[in-house]
């Protein structure tokens, strides 16, 4: 049963002339894979049109085509119509006024398109076409932003990942374009705010008689708000995977591991953000504990927390009082006073993978940097540590010459987390790392952490959303809102399958 409610999605206008039209459009690289497979499309004003498909079928290669932002080295063959326009012929100023007035785009990854300076009401007005103090905090409330808290005045260091989505979607709709290009919006949020992301959309789509498109791996976001699903399939298929056993659910008191040494201790984490000279309190008296061997999962609301108590625990977030230790030894606050033995035994897996990748370096030299810094490796041999981290997920050796920006997320999702791997680290936080993957990729993705973890005794702690994943592969949950963890318990008592 889906949880979100059905938003009614607008009856279909055939009389409307379509704002896009998509024919025979294949988007290949030049000896190299294709991007898009051949796709045939039509994408009306005021409709919300879903594009689904595995992870690496074109999603976010359409939505770029759309705009003209393609990989340098595109072969393009077949026509996209925007509104008249073809934006991979157009010169770069036309380019800029369509992007600028017309079609907006909010990809994977908004956070890091915003400005960490700027406060939510700066960087709406910074493109709004009536930057008035009025209508900026018109469109931030339009997109369901809690104004009464003071929201407006945050900075994006402040704010939750669902509310960094939104402020980059009300710069979007600052700009009154007639097109909002949308990539994985709900990715990483809990059920409640899908549920609002769903109406915003159809309200978004029939107030403003605006074309919404959304590259999604999100079913139910597609099933109860779009008229139209466009499903792409990627050229070659990949293999199939030879799944591993089913893992054995534990709970911390016993089970098939062995549990040796104390692993990750958090005692009376109190953690908060600076925004300018105040300090707001995001975690508060926090006590986690993650047993060597273990698979922890930290679940709540978006905006709870999670995110940053895995950026405590991993010395990126030094805003804290209380007492971290490794295997019963103190963990100083800060990564870079940390030996690089604790570094290396510690690795965090981000949720946007887009802004932990280097556009400008292949994986290859993403992957061999860890190597460097970690390994002990002969320099000749590190090329074939490359392509074993790359089949561990799931990816060609070949992939290690590419770059980011010829990846999709779900691909970019498994690099970070070979990157992670490369250091052969005793303890793997992983926030949210299959909200941007299909069911089957996600599942696999589990299935290779589960994997690991028993094999090298690692200790897993995972920040997710998703009930059924935790249920599975987790031993203890810890349910995380408003800064507090309100309840911790074995996961399949808590959230059975």
């Amino acid at each position: 049963m889906s949880d979100l409610a059905p938003v009614h999605p607008t009856p279909p206008a055939p009389n409307r002339p379509p704002v896009v039209t998509i024919s025979g459009l294949e988007i290949r690289l030049l000896k190299g894979p294709v991007l898009l497979p051949e796709t045939t499309a039509h994408i009306h004003a005021g409709h919300v049109t879903a594009l689904m498909g595995a992870s690496g079928s074109g999603k976010t290669t359409l939505l770029r085509a759309l705009i003209g932002h393609l990989p340098s080295g595109a072969a393009v063959t077949g026509t996209v119509d925007v509104l008249g326009h073809s934006p991979h012929h157009m010169p770069t100023d036309e380019l800029r006024a369509l992007r600028r007035t017309t079609v907006a785009y909010v990809g994977q990854d908004p956070g890091s398109a915003l400005n960490p300076r700027m406060t939510a009401r700066r960087l709406v007005a910074e493109l709004a076409s009536d930057p008035s103090e009025e209508k900026v905090l018109e469109v931030l409330a339009e997109c369901r932003l809690p104004l009464d808290t003071g929201i407006a005045d945050r900075r994006p260091t402040a704010l939750s990942g669902g509310q960094q989505r939104r402020v980059a979607l009300a710069r979007a709709l600052a700009r009154a374009p007639k097109i909002l290009l949308l990539d994985e919006p709900t990715a990483g949020l809990d059920a409640t705010v899908r549920q609002e992301i769903a109406h915003l959309l159809r309200h978004l789509a029939t107030s403003r008689n605006l074309a919404v498109v959304i590259a999604t791996h999100d079913p139910h976001l597609a099933e109860t708000c779009a008229d139209h699903t466009i499903r792409l399939t990627p050229k070659t298929a990949p293999a199939p995977r030879t799944p591993p056993d089913q893992p054995t659910a534990t709970t911390t008191t016993g089970g098939p591991y062995s549990l040796v040494g104390d692993g990750i201790t958090a005692q009376s984490i109190n953690a908060f953000f600076r925004d300018g000279r105040q300090r707001r309190p995001v975690l508060t008296d926090i006590e986690f504990t993650a047993a060597t061997g273990s698979a922890t999962a930290i679940t709540g609301p978006s905006g709870s927390g999670k995110t940053t108590l895995l950026r405590v625990i991993a010395g990126l977030h030094p805003t804290h009082s209380g007492h971290l230790a490794l295997d019963g030894r103190p963990l100083t606050a800060r990564v870079q006073r940390r030996t690089r033995e604790q570094q290396r035994r510690i690795q965090l897996v981000p949720q946007n993978p887009l802004a932990a990748l280097n556009p400008r370096h292949t994986v290859g030299q993403q992957l061999i940097r860890p190597l460097r810094l970690h390994a002990d490796l002969p320099k000749n041999i590190r090329p074939d540590r490359v392509a074993e981290l790359l089949a561990q997920v799931d990816l060609p050796a070949d992939y290690a010459d590419r770059y980011p920006g010829e990846l999709s997320g779900g691909q970019r999702q498994r690099v970070s987390i070979a990157r992670a791997l490369a250091a052969d680290p005793d303890v793997l936080l992983c926030d949210e790392v299959t909200s941007a993957l299909d069911a089957d990729t996600a599942t696999g993705i589990m299935d290779l952490l589960h994997r690991l973890r028993v094999e090298n005794e690692m200790t897993l702690v995972v920040v997710s959303h998703e009930p059924h994943l935790i249920a599975r592969y987790a031993d203890t949950v810890h349910l995380l809102d408003a800064g507090h963890i309100t309840d911790s318990r074995p996961a399949d008592l808590l959230l059975p399958v």
